[in-house]
Parts: structure tokens; C-alpha cells; sequence
């Protein structure tokens, strides 16, 4: 393809309120073009990056036995209804409704939707497995979208669905769909580490990401050190071992005076004592009403553990004016005297005696509180949030947890009978009885994926994609092709040669500088860079180089040899 002929504009300047790299290149090289927030035009050379991730995801869905289909976009709010997710997917369901009024939504999901194509083609257990899979657009209307395609509004998803006739035949879909998404990564160029993760919306039994891990991530995952373990999880479902206080026996509890001290660690201060001997108080407001969370004083509360111990009602932190009309008192508040319905605790304080807690008084706190003597939680679990540095939730591990950045590619879940319960997806089965399916889904945002690579692959000078991926193979550019007619002649032929030997060539004829056509060359990030100028000629050829290599380490090669050399440069 000649760049005289192609969708073509780059840009010298970062758009301002572009703040990954991902979204920066993206924009900059012309892969795409923002048309409102979090909504984006993919031009030419994005959509042919977008085609090779499309073709390598439906290369390995096919190896995984899953069979194409497309879902509408547009869906009755009646089919979200059925399946109780109407009223509380997150972000909130984009409705509108049809000259008939009927409520619609604009669907950012297909579970629906493919648990009604199932319930259609499953009658007997013969029918199973059944594995489908789409490449679709979806509609989120996140409340911040941001860095480019990373986290967007309207957008392009590879969603599968497997149903099985149990559970063990849900967990080998699940397997086979876990190596078809290793393979897909791996061809795109992405080291995705498989990590636990909350199954958030989408819901079920089990769920896991495939992260990529980028300093610019918006997601953090917890990996073990220890050389022997393989534990892993995002920061959402992330667990770890709570080393306990040293164990004592219960003390009565004793009032005393704390002025000024309305924060964990001023309080700690004034008793000399470490935070973990204390009892932290956190109200959250969930359904409409204040409940006081209490949680040992060094953790922090994880929303998304909180969330889930809660059925799934969203959790908010409560204003001040709220906490006080609850009646509690800001800054020396406890559980103790609280009707237990409102009290939610975390394992933490079970096991640990003598805490310190807040007095319910201002200006005073108590020693020596204890869970279950003084007072009780009608909720209890594990609520609290994994760090850099805490113990490995493993019990025969001693390593420690390590933090770090990363960018979901991907997304994989076991649904159970969550969907094929509440919309009648069920099978008779060898002894005649009606049973309900068992799925799974996984989905890949194909975009994303896009924008990760590029995270995870660039250097300052512009994108470092993967032949795989990258719109062009090679960037071929002919420097003073009207000044030198050899020039012209031998950049023509190269052309010819190399797209007869079917490389993808994107070969910039324009009448432009050097410098500007090789600053265009490194933002795009073809794989391998071949230049004919007035110079190379001189050296006895045309000049090969690498992308991913210093500007310095280019080739001189034949004309003659320019198949065999770029062949080898895209091989190595």
C-alpha cells in the first residue's frame, strides 16, 4: 500500500488529555480519532491491527470447538429482567425505548441473550458441550472512561459462552478455554499472567483475568516470591494470611481519656502501641442504611470483598452527617452497644484479644475489646484489602505478596447455573430427569488488547507492535526519490519485489524529508524498516533495520537479497 493512497495522518503533539502511551501512539500515529468520551472511530491502520487480532482469536475459538454467531446490540429490558440483572448490572443499564413503547437497552454483555440461543438449541444432554463465541460491540456507560482504549464506552468484544450438562464438564470447557486464551496472548506478542479475580457483574462461581503487567495499568495484581508458588489474584479478590497479635487471655475493659485522638494512628501513638492491637471503626452506607464495618486497625477495607459478603449491594462510604444521625460518634465509634444487624466485621478482630476501640463517647476510647463478648456482627468474613509486602495466603507458603501495575486483556468465568436457572436453560439427562446447564463465559475486549500490546511494547520514539499485530509488516521509505532518479527506480522495484513475496508493505511515496518520514515509521511501529536513499545505494544496497533495534544497528543488503533479509529481520 502506497502512503499517496492510504488513510494518512500523523500527528507531532500529544493530545492533551491523553494520559496512557497507548492512547497517545494510538492517536498520534493514526490508528484512531475521538468522537466523544470513552466513544472512538478506529481509522484504517487500527482496523487493520484490529483484523489480525480478530483473525488470531478466531483461529484458536475454532481450535477450542466454538462456533461463530452474532448477537443484537439492541435488546428488550424484558430479557434483563428474566435474568435479574435489570436493576443491578454495573455501570447502570443504557436504556431507551422503541416507537412502541417498549423498553430496550443497549447491551454491554450477552449473557442474555446467549442463554436464550442455548435455550432454543438444548434439549437433551446429547446436546452438550455447546461452546459460541461472537466478536461484538458492547456499550458501557462507565462513568470515567479513560486512556484511550482502555477503559471506553462503546466497544468491541470477543464474548464466548460454553454450556455443559455439569460440572465437571464446565470445568474442562473452562481449561480448554484457558489454553485457547494463553495461545492467543502468546500470538499477540503479550506476556498475560492468569490471575484470580472477582467475577464483579457478570457473576457466578469462579473468575480470572489474564493481566498484563504495565507500569501504566490501571488494575493491580499481587504475585507470591516465592520461586515454589504460583499464587496470583488481582487487588479486588487478592487474600493473604493474617499473622495474629500474640495470643492473651480476655481483660476487663477499662474507659479512658483520648482527646484529640480520632485517627488509628494518633490513637495508637498515645497508647504506644502498634495499629494491629486496635480496632478500626468504617461506616458504610449499603441499602440505605449506615452500618459500622470493623476491621483491625493496620488493614484497610476492600469494597469488593464488603460488596460480595453483602449479596452484592453496593457499598458507599458514608458521609459524616449520615454517621452522626445513625448515632455514632465519628472518631471514637465501636461496635459495642450497636444492634448487630448493622455491625459487619472482618475475620481479623475475631482471633485478637484485649483491642483497643472507641468508647461511643468523644474524647474516649476502651482497652481490652473483644469480639464476641462485647460485642457481636450478624455479618462476618474476610473484607480486608491485600498489600505489597503482606503473607501469602498459601498455608504452606512463606512468601511474600508483590504489587504490580497491569491491564486486563481478558476475562474468564464459571457461571454455574446462575443464568440457565433463572432463564430455563435445561436438558433431560440419561435417567430422565430435568436439570439446569452449567456455563461459562470469556471474553477478550479485542481493543484493549490492541492498547495493551502497546503499553506493554513502545519506546519513546513511537510503537514497538508485533508482526502479528502490526498494520504493516514493513515501512518502506524512499528518500529524494525525485532528486535521484536511482532512487525512484530501485525504491519501485523493492516494492514489487517484496509485496510479490506477500509481505505487507506500507511504502511512504511522499514527497517529504527524511526525517519526517522516519519519525512516521517509528510512531507506527512497523516490525522492520527498509530505506533507499542516495546513501544506501553508494553502500550497495538498500538499508534493512529492525524496529525494536538501536537506530544505529540498520543493514546495508542487495536489492537482490531484500526478500530473504526482511524475512529473516520478521523472524527474529
Amino acid at each position: 500500500m502506497r502512503v499517496s493512497q492510504f488513510f494518512f495522518k500523523t500527528q507531532r503533539s500529544t493530545p492533551t488529555d491523553a494520559e496512557t502511551i497507548s492512547h497517545q501512539y494510538l492517536v498520534r500515529a493514526g490508528f484512531i480519532q475521538q468522537v466523544a468520551a470513552g466513544i472512538f472511530n478506529v481509522l484504517p491502520l487500527g482496523w487493520r491491527s484490529l483484523n489480525k487480532i480478530r483473525a488470531i482469536i478466531r483461529d484458536e475459538m475454532h481450535k477450542a470447538g466454538a462456533l461463530e454467531v452474532t448477537m443484537p446490540v439492541v435488546q428488550p429490558r424484558a430479557l434483563w429482567e428474566e435474568s435479574g440483572r435489570a436493576d443491578t448490572f454495573i455501570p447502570p443499564l443504557s436504556t431507551f425505548r422503541d416507537r412502541r413503547d417498549r423498553a430496550m437497552i443497549l447491551a454491554p454483555t450477552h449473557e442474555e441473550t446467549t442463554s436464550l440461543m442455548a435455550r432454543y438449541a438444548i434439549n437433551s444432554y446429547r446436546d452438550m458441550p455447546l461452546r459460541l463465541y461472537q466478536i461484538q460491540t458492547k456499550f458501557r456507560d462507565e462513568p470515567r472512561p479513560r486512556g484511550g482504549l482502555l477503559r471506553v464506552r462503546e466497544f468491541e468484544m470477543k464474548d464466548a459462552y460454553s454450556f455443559d450438562a455439569d460440572a465437571t464438564g464446565m470445568d474442562a470447557s473452562y481449561e480448554v478455554m484457558t489454553e485457547a486464551y494463553r495461545n492467543i496472548f502468546s500470538r499477540c506478542g503479550l506476556n498475560a499472567v492468569m490471575v484470580e479475580a472477582d467475577s464483579g457483574a457478570i457473576g457466578g462461581k469462579d473468575s480470572a483475568e489474564f493481566a498484563v503487567l504495565a507500569e501504566t495499568g490501571e488494575d493491580i495484581v499481587l504475585m507470591c516470591d516465592s520461586e515454589w508458588c504460583d499464587y496470583a489474584a488481582n487487588a479486588e479478590k487478592a487474600e493473604f494470611r493474617k499473622l495474629p497479635n500474640p495470643q492473651e487471655s480476655p481483660l476487663p475493659m477499662e474507659k479512658f481519656p483520648t482527646p484529640g485522638a480520632e485517627t488509628i494512628d494518633a490513637l495508637a501513638q498515645l497508647e504506644n502501641i502498634e495499629t494491629a492491637k486496635t480496632a478500626k471503626a468504617v461506616f458504610y452506607t449499603i441499602d440505605r442504611k449506615v452500618h459500622i464495618v470493623v476491621i483491625r486497625g493496620d488493614y484497610d477495607v476492600n469494597e469488593t470483598k464488603l460488596r460480595n459478603l453483602m449479596g452484592g449491594a453496593e457499598p458507599r462510604l458514608s458521609q459524616r452527617k449520615e454517621v452522626i444521625a445513625a448515632g455514632f460518634t465519628p472518631g471514637s465509634a465501636s461496635a459495642i452497644g450497636i444492634d448487630s444487624s448493622m455491625v459487619i466485621v472482618d475475620e481479623s478482630v475475631t482471633d485478637n484479644h484485649n483491642l483497643v476501640a472507641g468508647a461511643n463517647e468523644s474524647g474516649f476510647h476502651l482497652r481490652n475489646v473483644n469480639y464476641g463478648r462485647d460485642y457481636s456482627a450478624d455479618a462476618i468474613g474476610d473484607i480486608a484489602m491485600a498489600r505489597d509486602g503482606y503473607t501469602c495466603a498459601r498455608i504452606d507458603c512463606d512468601g511474600s505478596l508483590r504489587s504490580y501495575r497491569a491491564i486486563e486483556a481478558g476475562h474468564i468465568f464459571k457461571l454455574g447455573t446462575v443464568y440457565s436457572s433463572a432463564m430455563k436453560v435445561s436438558f433431560t439427562d440419561e435417567d430422565g430427569t430435568l436439570k439446569d446447564s452449567f456455563m461459562g463465559c470469556y471474553g477478550i475486549g479485542t481493543g484493549r488488547l490492541l492498547a495493551a500490546a502497546i503499553e506493554a511494547n513502545h519506546d519513546d520514539r513511537g510503537t514497538l507492535l508485533p508482526a502479528s499485530i502490526a498494520p504493516f509488516e514493513v515501512a518502506l521509505l524512499g528518500v529524494n526519490m525525485k532528486g535521484d532518479e536511482r532512487v525512484g527506480t530501485t525504491v519501485d522495484a523493492v516494492y514489487a519485489e517484496l509485496t510479490g513475496a506477500g509481505f505487507e508493505v506500507l511504502f511512504d511515496d511522499r514527497d517529504e524529508g527524511a526525517g519526517a518520514k522516519f519519525a512516521d515509521a517509528d510512531l507506527m511501529g512497523m516490525p522492520v524498516r527498509v530505506v533507499v536513499s542516495s546513501r544506501s545505494l553508494a553502500r550497495g544496497g538498500v538499508e534493512v533495520k529492525r524496529r525494536d533495534q538501536p537506530p544505529a544497528s540498520s543493514e546495508i543488503c542487495e536489492v537482490s537479497r531484500i526478500v530473504d533479509t526482511v524475512s529473516a529481520a520478521l523472524k527474529n
